[in-house]
């Protein structure tokens, strides 16, 4: 008898793991210097730890992320090339701030202007990429803030590429850690500048050392990106991994720059030794699911995704899985169609489903063939 599937249906689209409000700083015993934070796991994209996460606050050059963001998209979607050169305009060459004083006129490759942005935080590079991409600064913020009403970030407006100071230029430390989970998350190849601690460019005659101190002085940083203005005060989003597991500190309107790093690493801290990543598999292999009136008489299941789910270190025996699978289906059975579930406990807790999908389709036999099937039992059961 073909098991019921249809209560599932509703269930499988919500994701169990999704973020639960985290705890303050100070619940975890942190004292923290910053006006605003948020601790969050990458993978997941669960929040450990916040305080005034919604607070809309100046960014300075944390802005930047949103910028590489859209730089990587376009790179990894073949829009533009890391060797590709870019001419600066006047006006990107005017940018004040952080900046590798580029020439109007003055040539450098995709590539060579990332390394500047992640490492120095170089204004007139950004800019220069944003024209590149987009034709000007102001299309290219335009798009900024598509790109963050469609990743969720309602607390944000981006006026500038660059984050210089301009009146309601605003996030806040939630907005910044979806951005720097997008971008570290999809495109893997930002670390790749984001690591940087010391470079070059230009042939060696310009030298760059990474405004993030974190990248030489704390275990397995990842990035991202710092930032100062006289009002933002120091900003900063650390990214950092261990044992397979990559956290997010923001940290907002930290009041000096030492503080900063410290606020960062006191989250980080706190995010390694109270959390860890267990892998979740079936108890044993996934069976075949026979297929009544199909061309094929059984179909393959697969997990329509691999699943990690993040414990309080302590709790990794706690995670047990119950399987749900039909014992039949009727063809035709289109690929990807559900056929039953995962779901994932800590203890009596529910944390998260993942639905089993048939690996392949299978058609539904013609009448022709139902016959040849009957003849081919009947005459080999005699």
């Amino acid at each position: 008898m073909k098991k019921s599937l249809s209560f599932l249906l509703a269930a499988l689209t919500l994701t169990l793991c999704v973020p639960r409000a985290g705890a303050s700083p100070a619940d975890a015993g942190l004292n923290l210097s910053c006006a605003s934070c948020v601790l969050m796991e990458k993978e997941t994209g669960a929040i450990l730890l916040e305080d005034n996460a919604h607070e809309k606050l100046e960014p300075a050059s944390v802005t930047k992320i949103m910028t590489l963001l859209l730089v990587m998209e376009a790179v990894d979607a073949g829009r533009i090339g890391l060797d590709d050169m870019v001419t600066v305009s006047a006006y990107a060459a005017g940018m004040g701030g952080s900046q590798v004083y580029l020439e109007e006129g003055e040539q450098m490759s995709v590539s060579e202007m990332i390394k500047c942005v992640t490492v120095v935080s170089g204004n007139d590079c950004s800019v220069a990429l944003a024209e590149h991409l987009a034709g000007s600064e102001g299309a290219f913020v335009a798009q900024m803030n598509q790109r963050a009403r469609e990743l969720g970030m309602a607390d944000t407006t981006f006026l500038n590429c660059t984050g210089l100071p301009a009146q309601g230029h605003v996030t806040s430390a939630y907005d910044i850690a979806l951005m720097s989970r997008e971008l570290i998350l999809n495109h893997p190849k930002i670390r790749d500048y984001t690591t940087i601690w010391m470079d070059s460019i230009r042939n060696g005659e310009f030298g760059l050392t990474n405004t993030n101190h974190l990248v030489r002085f704390y275990q397995g940083t990842t990035g991202l990106k710092t930032g100062y203005t006289s009002s933002a005060k120091y900003c900063m989003s650390a990214t950092a991994e261990r044992d397979g597991m990559e956290l997010i500190a923001v940290v907002m309107k930290s009041p000096s720059i030492s503080q900063r790093f410290e606020d960062a690493k006191a989250l980080l801290n706190y995010g390694f030794a109270s959390y860890t990543l267990v892998p979740v598999y079936p108890d044993a292999p996934l069976a075949p699911v026979d297929v009544l009136l199909g061309a094929r008489s059984q179909v393959q299941p697969r997990l329509e995704r691999d699943c990690r789910l993040l414990v309080r270190k302590g709790e990794e025996n706690q995670v047990t899985t119950r399987l749900t699978l039909a014992q039949d289906v009727e063809a035709p059975v289109e690929p990807g169609q559900t056929l039953g579930s995962l779901e994932v406990y800590v203890g009596d807790e529910l944390r998260d489903t993942v639905p089993i999908l048939a690996s392949q389709g299978v058609e539904r036999l013609s009448v022709p063939g139902i016959f040849s099937r009957m003849l081919s039992k009947l005459l080999m059961s005699e």
